[in-house]
């Protein structure tokens, strides 16, 4: 099994690059299917969407607009529980379609936070869209339109996930290895 090793931590390999394309394509096909007609507003939330939303967006073959916010939410490899806004909307949703689009839910900490925001400026209808998603992890009642693949608690890197802002670049997924305790 292949292995990485990003600053104090090893990861194996979970999920391969086809694993996620497969997905990827499976999402858009959904989404094609429910904003073809609507010029939607594609929302993607940076910095870990960037490579999901890429593949997504290469795949809708409709007018739609694309739009970047910058949340943070992670230290290490754990959620702070609170989000801060470090780039924030910079287009109008009043009675539009959008679409936010995530590359992990886990808490629901982030999407709770961008959603708040949206529903103030009036948009016609928000749904979200993420590649991964820990459900057995959420802390708020968060419903995902769009859900590629269902990944368990441990921690992950690679297609767009980082690890103190390291590991984004590879195509596959990354589970860390927990260390064990040495014996004396």
């Amino acid at each position: 099994m292949k292995t990485i090793k990003i600053k104090d931590k090893v990861f194996t390999l979970s999920i391969t690059e086809a694993e996620i394309m497969k997905k990827v394509e499976h999402v858009a096909e959904e989404i094609r299917r429910d904003m073809f007609d609507k010029e939607p507003l594609f929302l993607c939330i940076l910095n870990g969407s960037f490579m999901f939303a890429a593949d997504l967006l290469k795949r809708m073959d409709f007018p739609c607009e694309i739009s970047f916010v910058k949340l943070k939410s992670y230290e290490g490899t754990s959620t702070t529980g609170k989000v801060k806004d470090l780039i924030g909307l910079d287009c109008s949703v009043k009675g539009r379609s959008v679409v936010i689009i995530e590359d992990i839910i886990d808490s629901g900490y982030t999407i709770q936070h961008i959603l708040e925001v949206l529903k103030e400026k009036g948009p016609r209808e928000v749904r979200v869209a993420c590649m991964f998603a820990k459900p057995n992890m959420l802390e708020m009642p968060i419903f995902i339109d769009y859900m590629a693949m269902e990944v368990p608690k441990e921690f992950i890197v690679g297609y767009g996930l980082d690890y103190d802002g390291f590991g984004r670049n590879y195509p596959e997924i990354y589970s860390v290895v927990e260390e064990e305790e040495t014996k004396d």
